[in-house]
């Protein structure tokens, strides 16, 4: 965003409106109001918009009429912009985005201070990454992700810009960008040397290289968030680790150790008010149970995660309990509900970020194959397919279903492209 060319006021015209009304209001002319180093000609001039007053002029010239100098800046009265601020982050904790977001954007418009700016376009970043909405994301926090971004943020900010840009850029796809977005933070974090940045960005990073293949880096990584977690005593902290620690362990096949992670993660979340990262730690207990087959329970923490994930207006976070949702239906043989509820589940995804959607899609694909809908399924895997970058792996996987489903209907020029098309996929995978 353009910086103003004056830091403590809005406009040099509105300014001497504000100073001309306020002044008659108090019953003054130029010449009463003037004093030593201000005199009746410059109010003049910084009324007619023609002069900007220092910051101390203008607080002598508030003194003087009986308002205050913050509203002569800047059309706000004192604590105005702190006031509502903490309105819309007050609106944005109950789950009120779209009443957030209209006063973030009205600050941000309006603001007189460059921290109050910062503050409106964080607030804007966290209602976009609750709506789902990663390109919004990364468009409002990339400035501030650059080294020499003004003002300095502190701490605080910066783990919360990499957290936010860095997780928005692998929804949308971006594997590269995410690791560096996190690489970043966690080196200003250590520099900072802020213990809990360094948890949250080493956590966050340890998923990061998980998703890519790299196993031990992410061992190393959570290893040292572990130390520091023995330390905290915050129970967000723990969560984190232990949320991480779940991953590592489904990745690795060990599904029931995942779920006892990600149940004491759940018990600490439960003692705060953090309902998305709660709703998350449902939703993937849901997909854990599905995998083991213990297809009531995982029904049972989709009970309990789903009202925390309605709070937001995220279609995608909704999707994927939908998804869960659909396997355990068809799991316990309940083929309509799982079949309708797959339908819902395919139609929140159409707006998702496209590798997002893609992989989402090959699951609700699977629930319709399962249910022995294969036109429904083959139309859905071919969705997913059109989502994923030419180089996710997961295009193997997608292509090979295909080719069994085209198989089982004696279409063999059909199942034998598809059966290509997951070759070279997998060739892909192997040389990259």
């Amino acid at each position: 965003m353009p910086r103003r060319p004056s830091t403590h006021i809005d406009d040099p015209g509105a300014v001497g409106r504000r100073l001309r009304e306020e002044r008659e209001r108090a019953g003054l002319s130029q010449r009463q109001l003037a004093f030593d180093g201000c005199t009746a000609a410059y109010i003049s001039r910084v009324e007619a918009g023609a002069r900007i007053p220092s910051l101390q002029i203008l607080r002598e010239l508030a003194r003087r009429i009986g308002t205050d100098a913050d509203y002569l800046a800047t059309g706000f009265h004192d604590g105005e912009v702190a006031a509502r601020l903490a309105e819309a982050e007050a609106a944005a904790r109950l789950g009120e985005l779209d009443t957030a977001s209209e006063i973030y954007e009205k600050v941000l418009a309006d603001a007189p201070d460059a921290r109050e700016e910062l503050s409106a376009v964080l607030g804007l970043a966290e209602v976009a990454w609750r709506r789902g909405d990663s390109r919004r994301v990364v468009e409002l926090l990339e400035p501030l992700s650059v080294r020499d971004a003004r003002p300095d943020p502190g701490p605080d900010v910066t783990s919360f810009v990499a957290d936010r840009l860095g997780r928005a850029y692998a929804h949308l796809g971006e594997p590269e960008r995410a690791l560096a977005a996190f690489e970043r933070g966690l080196e200003r974090a250590r520099a900072q040397d802020d213990a809990s940045a360094v948890l949250r960005l080493s956590t966050l990073l340890a998923n990061g290289v998980l998703d890519a293949g790299n196993a031990g880096r992410a061992k190393e990584l959570l290893a040292a968030a572990v130390e520091l977690a023995e330390g905290s005593h915050d129970p967000l902290d723990v969560a984190r680790v232990w949320w991480s620690e779940a991953r590592l362990h489904i990745q690795e096949g060990r599904l029931d150790v995942a779920s006892r992670y990600l149940r004491r993660t759940i018990g600490l979340l439960d003692a705060t008010e953090h309902m998305s990262f709660a709703a998350t730690a449902f939703q993937l207990l849901a997909r854990i149970e599905n995998d083991r087959g213990n297809h009531l329970d995982a029904l049972g923490a989709l009970d309990r995660g789903e009202p925390l994930a309605r709070c937001e207006e995220n279609r995608y976070h909704l999707a994927l309990f939908e998804v869960e949702r659909a396997r355990a239906l068809a799991g316990i043989g309940e083929g309509e509900q799982a079949g309708a509820v797959a339908h819902r589940a395919a139609a929140l995804l159409e707006d998702a970020a496209p590798t997002a959607a893609g992989r989402a899609y090959g699951v609700v694909a699977a629930v319709f194959r399962q249910l022995g809908d294969s036109a429904r399924a083959r139309e859905v895997y071919e969705l997913a397919a059109e989502r994923l970058g030419p180089d996710d792996p997961f295009h193997a996987e997608i292509h090979t279903a295909l080719g069994e489903l085209w198989e089982a209907e004696g279409n063999t020029a059909e199942a034998l492209a598809a059966y290509k098309r997951a070759a070279a996929a997998q060739a892909r995978t192997a040389a990259g």
